[in-house]
């Protein structure tokens, strides 16, 4: 029989293993697009270097997508998203290399796009055959971990019910530890609860138990001290669970900082290669669109300029990343000084100010087009929170205490918001609680499904005015 936690051992030489079929299968994915596109076998040198670049990409790209970390403590469907962002994030810098060297009239687009359908099918297939043989194995108890978790209350209960929902994890719960509540039930949630046996490490040793999960209070400071020192004896795995999950959480994550372990409750997503990922996503379709869409924004350019006199662009101060202001460009939708007798005033159906013109980009969105610009200077990203007026922003950080963790990525020209209908005269406490969830499950693919569905949604809207 294998023995349990020969996996963990080993993990480094298998992850590395994995990694080389991940690159051969990208390889294999691009000779099988070529040969479905041109019905030849041989490749050309030109599109063998291709193959070649895309596995070298792929090499320095798919360790920082974390494609190689255990997924034990993951969900199936994040494991298999993230093979689909990491797939992703490989066609758009090899779109991004082809578009910068001037080399992609060399290749045919109906074969790239083949060939990362092929490359997300083949690592779709290997990684759920990968994880099929990991249930297989852990499921005859080849690779289980066996788990005691000390404390039965609401917080016990709710991770037991989590592992119970994920068995391929590998993890088997064998028992509740708990005082108090072990005199009134001896079930929960269908796993056995006793009270502290009074040989710890014995009662360890002789249930064979891999892991010790402590799911207490974040006051139970003494208490933990002295389970640690009940077990010192004993070489099994210690986890602290903490009960977070009542706080006002965003982005929440455990990080080493100087040699201390520290609980992030709240950050932002935009750090390290998830930052350079979103910052090459910007660039990259904000000059394809602009790039597009360039006839239409010359057509509107010489509406405006006809429809009143004034400039063509109105630029106007709003609050971004970090609470920082930035010149926001619209199409100007309205005659100059509008706002002279009125002041700052929340658009609404009823508003009078806009030009036939303006009143037109309005309700189709053609005049939030100049931020594409922005998104070029570095100041919006295509996909984030919209952003708002400093003197609203005053006025709505009062009414809804979350409204300023929206600025801890940068403010977006489409959003989650938005393409869920909460744009315009809507509910603000329903539009930032969208935007917290996007910032919360920020991902390339979650960002990509919003521009998608930007198209169906987002341009003609009724709140659009």
């Amino acid at each position: 029989m294998i023995p349990r936690g020969l996996l963990k051992e080993h993990f480094r030489l298998i992850a590395l293993l994995v990694q080389s079929v991940d690159l051969l299968l990208i390889f294999l994915a691009g000779w099988v697009a070529y040969f479905f596109r041109f019905t030849h076998v041989q490749l050309p040198s030109s599109y063998m270097t291709a193959l070649w670049m895309g596995m070298g990409v792929a090499f320095i790209l798919f360790p920082l997508c974390q494609l190689y970390f255990s997924v034990r403590s993951k969900s199936i469907f994040s494991y298999l998203r993230r093979i689909a962002e990491a797939v992703g994030i490989l066609a758009i810098s090899l779109a991004g290399m082809a578009f910068f060297t001037k080399s992609g009239e060399h290749f045919s687009r109906i074969w790239f796009a083949i060939w990362m359908g092929n490359s997300l099918l083949f690592l779709t297939l290997f990684r759920c055959a990968l994880l099929w043989m990991l249930h297989l194995m852990r499921a005859h108890g080849w690779n289980e971990r066996r788990v005691v978790i000390i404390g039965a209350g609401a917080l016990g209960a709710r991770l037991a019910e989590t592992i119970q929902d994920a068995l391929w994890t590998g993890f088997h719960i064998v028992t509740f530890i708990d005082d108090e509540v072990a005199r009134t039930s001896n079930l929960l949630k269908g796993i056995p609860v006793i009270q502290t046996p009074e040989e710890m490490s014995t009662y360890l040793t002789n249930e064979d138990i891999d892991e010790i999960w402590l799911a207490l209070p974040l006051q139970a400071e003494a208490q933990v001290r002295t389970i640690l020192h009940r077990v010192r004896h004993h070489t099994a795995t210690v986890r602290y669970v903490l009960d977070v999950f009542g706080l006002d959480l965003l982005n929440h994550s455990v990080m080493d900082l100087a040699g201390f372990p520290v609980l992030n409750l709240r950050s932002t997503p935009m750090i390290g290669v998830n930052r350079l990922i979103k910052a090459i996503e910007d660039r990259i379709l904000a000059g394809c669109i602009l790039l597009c869409i360039s006839p239409l924004f010359l057509l509107i350019t010489l509406a405006v300029k006809l429809s009143s006199p004034g400039p063509i662009f109105y630029r106007q101060k709003r609050v971004g990343w970090n609470g920082r202001e930035f010149n926001m460009l619209k199409f100007r939708t309205m005659p100059i000084n509008a706002e002279a007798e009125t002041g700052p005033v929340w658009a609404t159906q009823a508003d009078s100010r806009p030009t036939k013109i303006g009143r037109l980009l309005r309700r189709t969105s053609l005049d939030e087009l100049p931020q594409f610009i922005n998104v070029l200077l570095g100041d919006m990203s295509i996909v984030g929170p919209r952003p708002e007026r400093k003197v609203f922003v005053e006025q709505f950080k009062e009414k809804i205490p979350r409204y300023m963790q929206k600025h801890v990525v940068k403010a977006g020209i489409t959003g989650w918001a938005q393409v869920n209908g909460w744009r315009g005269d809507t509910s603000l406490e329903k539009r930032i609680e969208y935007d917290l969830y996007y910032i919360e499950h920020w991902s390339l693919l979650f960002d990509l499904k919003i521009i998608f569905l930007t198209f169906f949604r987002g341009l003609l809207h009724e709140n659009a005015y």
